[in-house]
C-alpha cells in the first residue's frame, strides 16, 4: 500500500510539472489517503503482533 501511495505521488508531482492542476490535486489526494491508511495499518498490526501467544 505504501508502494501505491508513492506511486500515486509521483503521478501527482508530474502532472503539477506538465500543468495538470487537477489531476495533480486528485493524485495527491489519493496519495495522502493511502499514506494515513498504510500508517494506521501499520500501528496496528504493530500490537497486534506484539501480544503474547496463548
Amino acid at each position: 500500500m505504501l508502494h501505491y501511495a508513492l506511486v500515486f505521488l509521483v503521478v501527482a508531482i508530474i502532472a503539477a510539472v506538465l500543468g495538470f492542476g487537477g489531476i495533480a490535486g486528485a493524485a495527491a489526494g489519493i496519495a495522502k489517503i493511502l499514506f494515513f491508511v498504510f500508517l494506521v495499518l501499520f500501528v496496528i498490526s504493530l500490537f497486534v503482533g506484539r501480544r503474547p501467544r496463548v
